[in-house]
């Protein structure tokens, strides 16, 4: 079986709350993953809500990298979709964690887009 993509999904706990409620941080900590993960970034946007929490995503040629963190619960939950063989999700995964300082996390991978070999190659229509 052939995967187009892989997603993982990912919840951190325990995070310095001080780094999830700076969103210019946050988008550094996200970009920077995404060029660890040798991603190529199209765009990105982060936005800071009021009192706190940040999110945010990259846009990469390859698909995305998104945020959401909740400060006051030490909390962060991300996906990381990316497509291809290039691209490695878990060096984006273990970074931020690492970044952000998580005392535990959880993550699961779902690959996207799954076909049978054969059903990718071309038919000869008469």
């Amino acid at each position: 079986m052939k995967a187009l993509g892989r997603h993982i999904l990912l919840e951190l706990h325990g995070c310095d709350s001080n780094i999830l409620k700076d969103h210019e941080q946050i988008a550094e900590i996200m970009k920077s993953a995404a060029l660890a993960a040798k991603a190529t970034i199209v765009k990105s946007v982060f936005h800071h809500f009021n009192p706190y929490g940040v999110s945010g995503v990259v846009v990469i040629a390859e698909s995305h990298l998104s945020i959401h963190t909740w400060p006051e619960h030490g909390f962060a939950a991300l996906d990381f979709f990316t497509c291809g063989d290039e691209v490695d999700p878990w060096i984006a995964h273990h970074y931020v964690a690492e970044k952000l300082k998580a005392k535990s996390k959880k993550s699961i991978e779902i690959k996207r887009g799954v076909f049978d070999v054969a059903e990718l190659k071309h038919k000869v229509v008469a």
